[in-house]
């Protein structure tokens, strides 16, 4: 708790503030130490970007590496910050502000500051805001040293005990330019990021830009929303960010963003979004995990400029692959969790809650492409998985960028298609049961559900519309699934195909002219 000695400094210091524009409400969090008032504006933020990316980087200072080192994953794990230091605990507005310590895995300091009419002033780090054991380096660690990252805790007025400001929070800024926000179903999950450069570029070293600067604007009492600016550095690229994030049925974000390139780029990726596929239904190495399946992500979800849903299922492929799915102006994108049933899992950390993240493009983004990168990994500690817009224009030295887009953090995508859905992807060896199995032949068992598979008139079938990039089709069956549910179909094939390399796929169903699904893609890797 805070002592007396502590809260007269702190109204000292309140007082001192409020004579400079700030209102003591704004300063709730009690005992916080704050730097010199500065003027600060989003296009202010832009502009410093621009100059910075005219001269060569220069990374942060840092606290020694020595003590962050020391202060490893279980070190940080007993660190916590103290609910009565945080920024707005007692208001304005709805949620206060807690911050993350710096440590091993998270080394460069992030400058937290608060902004008022105008005004910004840094919150300078003190130990004495976090619990932490008295044998911990972290007591070692300079004045000053600053914080890892931040976080948004639950409203103040919400009534449910379980989801007390304390002890929840529902967006968490924490690594580079990492940060991530609970859905409809309260878990954390898929993380997205500012910029992702040169992910998985051969013979080039991905490069993790961080935010190093974060403003956070002072709410209006009653708001359900929260406005955060953050300055975005690294070797190759600066920024400025503009985040309004509201929290209601999951969380919505509103970003805007102007960058700034001081190298070229070869795969500049844009919302990007990353997540952790190990296995699902689909593919599952033999007595690998005890669990049915885990994954935050099960698949890639676009509606492409031209109006077509399509859905790609997401691999653990041998190697890494890089797909591309051209596009002009795309409607959105996501990488999102379908599969919600708990049984379909089986653990505590509750994969069927994940959230769904979908990108919703504000104006023009004009060509380019939706990119996925699918990296190999053998456990789910490791995120694995990439989903960003790359522009087809080249990103050179000296480029501006601006971004406007929406994030939408919930259980499905924000606007779903009135189509049928595939709902599983599944394989298996080819041919026929109680027959000798073929070499090289690959079964295909794809579920599709939704209204039009519904309404199909008894005695007819809906057609399945296949095309592989090589190899051929054979035993193609359409049924209705045995188990009473309208509109549930299923659609199975076998591939024959030789050699080893990937084999794009694409398949719906359609009933005379009218098409009934999205469009299943899979990139298939033979055995």
């Amino acid at each position: 708790m805070i002592d007396r000695r502590t809260l007269l400094a702190s109204a000292a210091a309140t007082a001192g503030l409020a004579a400079t524009g700030f209102a003591p409400a704004v300063l709730a969090a009690q005992g916080l130490k704050f730097g010199k008032e500065a003027p600060f504006s989003f296009e202010g933020l832009v502009a410093r970007a621009e100059a910075m990316a005219k001269s060569p980087y220069k990374a942060p200072p840092s606290p020694p590496a020595a003590i962050l080192d020391r202060i490893d994953y279980d070190a940080h794990g007993k660190i916590r910050f103290k609910p009565e230091y945080a920024l707005f605990a007692d208001g304005p507005g709805q949620f206060p502000v807690t911050f993350f310590h710096l440590g091993r895995y998270f080394q460069t300091p992030v400058r937290m500051h608060v902004v008022a009419d105008g005004k910004a002033r840094e919150i300078i780090y003190d130990e004495r805001y976090f619990d932490m054991p008295p044998d911990s380096p972290a007591h070692e660690l300079p004045a000053g040293s600053g914080f890892a990252g931040f976080r948004f805790q639950e409203s103040r007025f919400n009534p449910d005990p379980k989801r007390d400001w304390r002890s929840n929070d529902w967006v968490a800024f924490l690594g580079a330019s990492y940060f991530r926000a609970i859905g409809a179903l309260y878990q954390y999950g898929l993380s997205a990021r500012g910029i992702a450069i040169d992910v998985a570029v051969a013979g080039k070293a991905e490069e993790f830009p961080a935010f190093t600067h974060v403003y956070f604007d002072t709410p209006a009492d009653g708001s359900d929303t929260v406005t955060v600016f953050c300055l975005l550095d690294g070797p190759s690229i600066c920024g400025a960010y503009r985040f309004v994030m509201q929290r209601g049925e999951g969380v919505l974000m509103d970003i805007d963003s102007t960058v700034f390139l001081r190298k070229d780029v070869a795969r500049f990726g844009l919302a990007p979004l990353t997540s952790m596929y190990w296995f699902s239904e689909t593919v599952k190495p033999t007595a690998v995990d005890w669990r049915p399946e885990i994954h935050d992500s099960d698949g890639l979800a676009m509606w492409t400029g031209t109006g077509e849903r399509i859905w790609r299922p997401l691999n653990n492929p041998r190697h890494t692959i890089a797909s591309a799915f051209q596009d002009e102006n795309p409607r959105g994108f996501g990488l999102l969790q379908r599969d919600r049933v708990f049984d379909h899992y089986l653990d505590g950390v509750f994969y069927d809650r994940r959230p769904s993240l979908w990108v919703e493009p504000k104006g023009d983004w004009g060509k380019g492409a939706v990119e996925l990168i699918e990296i190999p990994t053998d456990d789910e500690i490791h995120d694995n998985i990439v989903a960003m817009w790359v522009p087809r224009e080249p990103a050179r030295a000296g480029m501006r960028k601006d971004l406007s887009y929406r994030l939408h953090w919930l259980a499905d995508e924000p606007f779903p298609t009135s189509l049928g859905r595939c709902v599983a992807t599944r394989l298996g060896n080819g041919g026929q049961p109680g027959q000798p199995r073929p070499a090289g032949v690959r079964k295909f068992m794809l579920e599709f559900l939704g209204p039009p598979l519904a309404t199909i008139p008894f005695g007819e079938q809906p057609e399945p519309v296949l095309w592989a990039s090589r190899g051929s089709f054979s035993y193609i069956l359409t049924e209705a699934l045995p188990n009473d549910v309208p509109g549930h179909w299923r659609v199975q094939f076998d591939l024959t195909v030789d050699g080893t390399e990937p084999v794009e796929m694409r398949c719906f169903l359609k009933l005379g002219e009218q098409v009934l699904t999205e469009t299943w893609l899979y990139q298939y890797h033979p055995f």
